[in-house]
């Protein structure tokens, strides 16, 4: 080692000195707790970046050792859970085999082979790292394992970036005491050990934020961005955080550019050339987002990736904002509330968030040069929280997605906490306090792990008696070429070795948004899929919104088997663990039934009216397609109404009729297209009126028909309790002044109520010939 290096028991660069902002050294009291801004008393940047790579920290490795072992004692709970096998506590780490398997046997991003690439991998790297291993051998039943191994490594050294990160901006014991909070945060192991990408992108956010500690003094970085880019690849939230992170850097040069621009030697001014080579690699991070996002768009033909058209906030079937802030308001306030921690301090210590705050101001005040930093972490995890929040599951599986920015918390907790210690008068209180809150804390901690390690097996266990259990059966007893339908992708394709598709949307093009708007829109798209590709078994959660397919007369009349959890419940919950249904009972059944498409297309003209003339034009409502080629929307008299769809079967003289349909409470606008002008427009519609009572005669059964703007009359809708009711409105040839018609039906008061509340299924528009001359 250099002798330029200090010993073991002398400070390192960042630990123990205190240059205060006078430019004195302090003798005071305070030297050992209170931390200014090192920068000026640090070795040249060449030795400062050779000293941080050679030294060998015990305490690094006792960090990371404990961080490892006990992600082990997770892996040893959940074989114990499942009689010796490994199964992870979500059904989703399947989603990342199937894809990585495929992109192993040279399949890029098709979850069945032969299909279109898709987007519903959450983590394109970590995919393309779990590929990579898959191609060189790391098959079959050891896949899962290592994957579980390669978390739990990585999310030891993210436990010792922590460690390194906290030593370097404050000292040897807040770093250790940080490390040590993170290498023992049971919600930390569980997702570590989840076969998800949790703990590799902890590791890539906590290595870029360690890389920008050691760049910084020498203000020109080049791993930073290299391992900030590779985060932006990992995660969209991650995305969002390196991109703060990228101002933290420009902001860094920038910085250093302006102070030597005040020198009066011309020695000391950097050319723009020299500025802008600096902040070139700067860019890597936003250029890998966005060449991730522009190459989404190429494939697929938008920068979303499914996950967020099935998931967002943004993506309902009508937008409001005031709904949309209320809804991602409540989710960032719950999060408040869990970071806290003192309502539950299952994720984290009592008051974590709070002495984070304070952390936060502290290096603020006492280290002026790591603003850059400090801002970029307070403001990057701040941004992800609210970013997460804009999906309806942001709270999803135990805060899965917040959960890889949580030591970042943690780090800025620890020295929160040791701020607050030192603000005692003397040496031994601010030492007994400082080392009281430390060890509160790590008690707080260690008391949860045993519960998360329970929760992962028994999550687990529900992941072997539903996903696991039948994937295996529909192995041995469907047909191999058969099409399976599921609402919870993941283990069915990897272990089934049959074709999905994905009602959700995650992981089949198309569907996500069809989804989004309820069973009637979804059994369009499915309608609309080539015969071949249609499924022909359905393996569904009966209490899920898309079992209101058997409306639809799709699954057969009795299901070919059931499978009912037996496995145990959560003992305690947290907050997003009603999502991990298993354990916690909210989708207790899976149903398999073999698919019945005889009734496909019935629904498509008039069942009990014959419309006079010849059908011009047909709206399918509920059909997304027809309603786009229509122009049509529901005009709703409330704000935060959402139009959902549905599909329903009515028999007639024996046989059956299915159409979907949408639920209006207020009117509908459309476009009526190919029609001939001067003529009258007859319009059959399809709707149940049938609310609040088939019986009881109120004005919500009635709407006012307006064209082009102006008032036709009042079309009053019949109400059959056993279902549609279809009847006729003729539009007069006065009002037929071109080949499209924009006609609205709305409300006859337009403020108050009874409004009109009804379920619409179609409307046929039909004209009479032209006479014939003699």
């Amino acid at each position: 080692m250099s002798s330029s290096l200090p010993s073991r028991d002398q400070p390192s660069n960042s630990e123990e000195v205190t240059v205060p902002k006078n430019g004195h050294p302090s003798t005071g009291p305070h030297d050992s707790l209170r931390h200014e801004d090192p920068e000026s008393v640090r070795a040249p940047a060449a030795k400062q970046a050779r000293g941080f790579l050679a030294r060998r920290d015990p305490l690094a490795w006792a960090v990371g050792t404990t961080a490892f072992l006990s992600s082990i004692a997770f892996m040893a709970v959940n074989l114990a859970y499942n009689a010796g096998n490994f199964i992870p506590p979500l059904d989703d780490a399947y989603i990342h085999l199937q894809y990585a398997s495929q992109l192993g046997q040279g399949h890029f991003l098709q979850y069945n082979t032969g299909e279109p690439i898709s987007t519903g991998a959450s983590s394109l790297l970590y995919v393309l790292v779990l590929g990579a291993f898959y191609a060189i051998g790391i098959q079959g039943q050891a896949f899962l394992p290592f994957a579980m191994g390669f978390g739990s490594l990585c999310f030891a050294l993210t436990a010792v970036c922590v460690f390194l990160i906290g030593r370097r901006v404050m000292n040897r014991r807040v770093g250790a005491w940080a490390g040590g909070l993170v290498a023992v945060n049971g919600a930390l192991l569980w997702g570590s050990v989840s076969g998800m990408e949790i703990g590799f992108v902890a590791l890539l956010l906590t290595a870029a934020l360690l890389a920008f500690t050691v760049e910084a003094p020498r203000k020109h970085f080049v791993l930073t961005p290299v391992v900030a880019a590779l985060a932006a690849l990992s995660r969209p939230e991650a995305f969002i955080f390196t991109v703060v992170l990228c101002v933290a850097m420009t902001w860094t040069v920038l910085r250093r550019d302006r102070a030597r621009s005040t020198s009066h030697s011309p020695s000391h001014s950097m050319s723009w050339p020299g500025t802008l080579g600096l902040l070139a690699p700067i860019s890597l991070p936003l250029l890998a987002g966005i060449g991730q996002r522009l190459f989404y768009r190429a494939v697929t033909g938008t920068t979303t990736a499914t996950g967020a058209q099935a998931k967002s906030l943004l993506y309902t079937p009508i937008f409001y904002p005031t709904e949309f802030l209320d809804a991602a308001l409540t989710r960032f306030h719950g999060f408040l509330l869990v970071f806290s921690g003192l309502n539950d301090y299952a994720f984290v210590f009592p008051g974590a968030l709070l002495v984070g705050i304070v952390g936060t101001v502290h290096l603020l005040r006492e280290q002026p040069t790591r603003r850059p930093l400090v801002l970029a972490m307070a403001f990057g995890f701040l941004l992800v929280l609210l970013a997460i929040s804009t999906l309806r599951t942001a709270h999803v599986h135990h805060l899965r997605y917040v959960q890889p920015f949580m030591p970042i918390l943690l780090l800025l907790a620890t020295i929160g906490l040791s701020a607050v210690g030192g603000l005692f008068a003397t040496r031994r209180a601010r030492i007994l306090v400082t080392n009281s809150v430390f060890t509160m804390a790590l008690v707080f901690s260690l008391s949860e792990m045993p519960a998360w390690s329970f929760r992962l097996g028994q999550q687990s266990a529900g992941i072997r008696d539903q996903q696991v259990s039948i994937s295996n059966w529909m192995k041995g007893h469907l047909p191999p070429e058969s099409v399976i339908a599921i609402n919870d992708a993941g283990a069915t394709a990897y272990f089934s070795e049959h074709d999905i598709v994905d009602l959700i949307g995650l992981t089949t093009n198309g569907l996500a948004e069809p989804n989004r708007h309820g069973p009637g829109s979804l059994y369009e798209a499915l309608r609309r899929m080539p015969e071949q590709q249609r499924p022909d078994y359905f393996a569904v959660f009966d209490n899920w919104p898309v079992y209101g397919l058997q409306e639809g007369g799709l699954f057969g009349e009795e299901p070919l088997i059931e499978f009912q959890l037996k496995s145990p419940r959560f003992s305690r919950p947290t907050p997003g663990s009603g999502s991990a249904c298993q354990a916690s009972r909210l989708c207790n059944e899976v149903v398999i039934h073999k698919a019945d498409w005889s009734d496909v297309g019935t629904g498509d003209l008039p069942a009990e009216v014959d419309p006079p003339g010849r059908i011009r034009d047909y709206l399918n409502v509920a059909d997304l397609r027809s309603e786009q080629a229509h122009a049509y929307r529901v005009k709703p008299v409330h704000r935060g109404f959402q139009p959902t769809t549905s599909v329903e079967t009515v028999t007639y003289s024996g046989h059956d009729v299915v159409d979907s349909g949408r639920h209006v409470i207020g009117g509908e606008v459309l476009t009526a297209r190919n029609l001939t002008s001067g003529r009258p427009v007859t319009i059959t519609s399809r709707i149940d009126a049938a609310r609040p009572l088939p019986g009881t005669h109120t004005g919500s059964r009635q709407v006012r028909v307006s064209v082009d703007g102006r008032t036709v009359g009042r079309w009053h809708f019949g109400a059959d309790g056993d279902g549609w009711h279809e009847s006729t409105f003729t539009i007069p040839g006065r009002f037929v002044t071109d080949s499209t018609l924009r006609i609205e039906f709305g409300p006859v008061r337009t403020f108050l109520g009874p409004y009109p509340d009804y379920t619409s299924y179609g409307y046929w528009f039909s004209q009479q010939p032209a006479a014939v001359g003699p």
